[in-house]
């Protein structure tokens, strides 16, 4: 039997399940809303999607969205939520995730049957991974380009996001180099502005990291933000190899799966995943996708790392939720590949055991903004905060057991805890 792609969902309709869910089926393979000249019952049986199963779960009397439709004269319908799983011949798509993409995550979104669909799971067939060869650094390559192997890799983020000029940029990463930094990044909003042209901040930043390599041999890794057009992108990365960085980033949603593959390509470097943008697809309850899928595109993409958001981040994400983002992150299941998971969003020192405890490995990066370079005694005993946090944690201490004994500990305590 060929090898099929796999995808499930959440939906919710008012029509019957088993009607519903072929029209889904239709509308994403061979079908439309009527039956065309051509359409052979061969053709149907080879190229049209299957419906593997379907689960009936809840029901409610008021839709999750409201512009849908009911089956006509049904005056008071009944929404029905469902767990379907549907899959597609490898011969409909190929290696091609665009196409890919547009056949488990296209028009379906839009038939006017369902008031609500996620995309909550996919199974990529192994010809992917022949034709992708997901990330060149990944978990493994970031540790050894930062040296850093037996706690997370505890970084930053330059703030404030825009006004900084390249210089005022590079003093501040002279700073948290002597803070004793292992990963700094450029804001999301920060690429190639008026106000800090790209290749003057990249000579400013890594005169500093490259000083600091030569005095020491630990050399800080950068992400510098190449997001743009593809010439500009290809330009900016060479910008940053040239000056010895060891990191670029990307918005990968405002970038795109195409351009995300054709820069890994041609990457020397690891490529930074930021994934801004991302509550649109994940944030509706039953609308959009999970980011188990998001991680398995990416990762195909070429991705080495991906944001996850953090315990008790700022954002609206359950703890829940992103456990299961740096899971999927830490395991290469469903036909896609490991990437480094970014542990980040309003974390400080008092999430480290508890991450660490949860999570059962150290095989990520920590990202603090305000809590590593608000910290009441400065940014070094911010840095040093994060890293006893962790080591302290990984043996099961939380903060309050630590607090007597260090002090960047204590101050961080009564400074963000009331926060």
């Amino acid at each position: 039997m060929a090898e099929r792609i796999k995808a499930t969902y959440i939906i919710e309709t008012s029509f019957p399940l088993e009607k519903a869910v072929a029209i889904l089926a239709g509308e994403q393979s061979s079908g439309t809303f009527v039956k065309l000249p051509g359409e052979t019952a061969e053709l149907t049986e080879r190229f049209g999607a299957k419906v593997d199963f379907i689960e009936p779960m809840s029901s409610s009397d008021i839709p999750f969205l409201s512009d849908s439709k009911s089956p006509a004269g049904q005056l008071k319908p009944n929404f029905q939520r469902a767990k379907v799983s549907i899959s597609w011949n490898y011969e409909n798509v190929g290696s091609n995730l665009p196409t890919l993409m547009a056949t488990v995550a296209g028009n379906l979104f839009e038939l006017s049957q369902f008031s609500g669909i996620k995309l909550i799971d996919i199974d990529i067939p192994a010809a992917y991974k022949q034709h992708y060869a997901g990330p060149k650094f990944g978990i493994e390559g970031t540790q050894k380009l930062t040296g850093v192997y037996d706690r997370p890799i505890i970084g930053t983020i330059i703030k404030p996001s825009v006004g900084l000029s390249p210089e005022a940029t590079g003093v501040q990463v002279k700073s948290l180099i002597d803070a004793g930094i292992d990963f700094i990044k450029d804001d999301e909003l920060l690429a190639d502005p008026p106000h800090s042209p790209f290749e003057k901040r990249v000579k400013c930043c890594m005169d500093a990291i490259n000083r600091q390599a030569d005095a020491t041999g630990k050399k800080v890794m950068f992400a510098f933000n190449i997001s743009g057009e593809i010439d500009d992108m290809k330009r900016r990365h060479d910008i940053v190899l040239a000056h010895g960085g060891t990191c670029i980033m990307l918005s990968l949603n405002w970038v795109g799966i195409s351009a995300t593959k054709y820069i890994s390509d041609f990457s020397q470097l690891p490529i930074h995943g930021h994934r801004n943008g991302w509550g649109m697809f994940y944030r509706p309850e039953i609308m959009g996708m999970t980011f188990q899928v998001y991680k398995k595109i990416f990762s195909l993409a070429g991705v080495d790392h991906l944001h996850t958001n953090g315990l008790r981040n700022k954002f609206c994400e359950s703890d829940e939720s992103v456990l299961r983002s740096i899971a999927s992150c830490q395991n290469d299941a469903g036909g896609a590949y490991q990437v480094m998971p970014v542990v980040s969003s309003g974390q400080w020192a008092d999430q480290a055991a508890d991450t660490f405890k949860l999570v059962g490995n150290t095989n990520l990066m920590y990202l603090c903004g305000g809590g590593i370079t608000a910290h009441p005694d400065g940014m070094k005993a911010g840095v040093e905060s994060i890293k006893i946090a962790w080591s302290e944690g990984m043996k099961g201490n939380q903060l309050a057991d630590i607090a007597d004994t260090y002090p960047q500990i204590k101050k961080a305590l009564e400074f963000y805890g009331k926060k």
